[in-house]
């Protein structure tokens, strides 16, 4: 079996380490809000070059605390991508606003900048970028708009923990940036897990605020809050895992030119566009033969994903209040894309043995 990710792998190799830690913060006895969450926060925000970093309980919990700091409210418009998970557009919907869906750059998969530019209107507050499987939005022309129309940036970075574009990590582009922990991800602890990076101290205490009840001072209560806190457990696994990111990205991408090398003749392989580092979350081509390739993976024990089958503006929830839009380029993407293995400690035959059986699935149908 070669799966999509393999943590126990990756926990085996550092066992000693997590395990010390794990208990260490045990022992301490200080489980929420305790000395690791906020040695990692300040860890996470030195290696991102963010000015200030807020940990919460999930990557979806980033998103709604973000855009509920930025003020944004009912009757506002948010300009994102539909060709993402449900949370980024369920985070705009949590604090009343509308998503407003466009189209994505069919290399890339992350949203267009010519259709953004296009989608604003007078009730356009945000726009939300997602840093799609790893690979950096064109964040340029982005900043660009968002400065232009004066509209706020709200980064996505879920999958994009040390992606990197011009030099600068995602999550400091905008004014600020919402990752996720979820324990597949290039970063993720071992339960759910987010973090919000803030451009100002302004922002950085409204969203501290709002993750614990909507208090700066215990039992003081300034606004209707959540309780939204990232564990001392969980921050002291991602503290031992932060020191070693830019390994299991470099293992990851390791593993990704190696796919795309022999691959690249049959299936249409992930594109880098050069402006950025793509940190491969996943690993996602294009093919119209989707079912036969996954079925002849699966038949060798060879795990495959489909990320993602539908696009927001045809799920359920929002089918009918977005009959009447058109996406192609997401929607053809979400009928071609499949996803295969990639992890940093895949070993190389694994890998070519991924991509032995494609190309076999390929030439049998």
């Amino acid at each position: 079996m070669i799966p999509m990710v393999d943590l126990k792998t990756q926990y085996h190799n550092l066992k000693t380490e997590i395990d010390q830690a794990v208990l260490d913060a045990i022992e301490s006895t200080q489980f929420i809000l305790g000395p690791n969450v906020t040695a990692f926060e300040q860890e996470a925000a030195a290696y991102l070059g963010a000015p200030h970093a807020v940990s919460c309980a999930s990557g979806t919990d980033a998103l709604h605390l973000a855009i509920l700091a930025s003020g944004i409210g009912p009757g506002d418009e948010v300009i994102t991508s539909p060709f993402t998970f449900i949370a980024t557009a369920e985070a705009i919907c949590y604090v009343g606003a509308t998503p407003v869906f466009v189209d994505i750059d069919p290399r890339t998969f992350n949203i267009d900048p010519v259709l953004v530019k296009a989608a604003i209107t007078t009730r356009t507050k945000a726009v939300i970028p997602v840093h799609l499987f790893g690979q950096p939005a064109d964040m340029t022309e982005i900043t660009s708009i968002c400065d232009t129309h004066k509209l706020l940036l709200i980064e996505d970075c879920a999958q994009s923990f040390g992606a990197a574009v011009n030099g600068h990590m995602t999550g400091t582009l905008g004014s600020l940036g919402c990752f996720s922990f979820f324990p597949s991800k290039n970063l993720g602890c071992y339960g759910d897990g987010g973090l919000v990076t803030c451009a100002t101290a302004e922002l950085a205490g409204q969203v501290r605020m709002l993750r614990n009840h909507g208090s700066h001072v215990r039992y003081h209560h300034s606004v209707i809050g959540y309780n939204s806190r990232l564990d001392d457990i969980q921050a002291a696994i991602l503290r031992v895992k932060l020191k070693r990111i830019d390994e299991f990205n470099a293992g990851r991408r390791r593993v990704a030119h190696l796919y795309s090398e022999l691959l690249k003749d049959v299936a249409t392989v992930p594109f880098e566009d050069g402006k950025g580092v793509h940190v491969y979350h996943q690993y996602t081509l294009l093919t119209d033969r989707r079912e036969g390739v996954m079925a002849k993976l699966s038949e060798q024990q060879i795990a495959s994903a489909v990320y993602y089958p539908i696009p927001l503006h045809k799920q359920d929830v929002f089918a009918e209040a977005y009959a009447g839009i058109n996406l192609p380029v997401s929607e053809d993407v979400a009928s071609r894309c499949m996803s295969l293995p990639v992890y940093p400690e895949m070993p190389e035959e694994s890998t070519r043995l991924v991509a032995k059986t494609v190309i076999e699935a390929l030439v049998e149908h």
